[in-house]
């Protein structure tokens, strides 16, 4: 079995909340838990599977846990490694720049050699504009606590039952 980091990044604890239901959805695989805040760049090297959590704030702002971390980010080879990424985002007030941080994320992340996981399709969301939307995928899932908080759960089971077959 592979070994699974959940590291995410969060300011208003709505991504952390999301980091620990899929934690607890993937009990089984005995993943790591980590806040990107500690600054520790071990869980990237010493895990196989990375499952990022970022929200956005502004326009195509990172979280800045994750801003302060970048640096280290671009370091970092991740060959070999299989990256799946989460994110919060508002819609409604930020349709032109919705969930921007997981795109932020995965451009570095496939920069640096990992092979990313976990696509969710647009459909059902309301947004204009995404730099996480590539090829008409979102290349992680995207979740909206602040005007969707209902979906969020629901996407979250959908999403890593879409990742378990990855992580044997």
């Amino acid at each position: 079995m592979k070994s699974i980091a959940i590291i995410y990044g969060s300011s208003t604890e709505h991504t952390k909340e999301a980091a620990e239901k899929i934690a607890e959805l993937l009990a089984d695989y005995s993943p790591t838990l980590a806040d990107i805040y500690d600054g520790d760049d071990e869980p990237f090297k010493t895990h196989d599977v990375l499952i990022l959590g970022v929200s956005t704030w502004g326009v195509q702002d990172l979280q800045d846990d994750w801003n302060d971390f970048y640096p280290k980010l671009e370091q970092i080879d991740l060959s070999g490694k299989t990256v799946a990424l989460f994110g919060m985002g508002d819609a409604s007030i930020y349709p032109s720049s919705f969930v921007d941080a997981i795109g932020i994320l995965y451009e570095i992340v496939v920069k640096q050699g990992a092979t990313v996981i976990g696509h969710v399709s647009p459909e059902g969301y309301d947004f204009e504009y995404s730099r996480a939307l590539v090829d008409g995928q979102f290349v992680g899932l995207p979740l909206d606590d602040d005007y969707e908080p209902e979906l969020t759960e629901e996407r979250i089971v959908n999403w890593v039952e879409q990742l378990k077959p990855h992580l044997s």
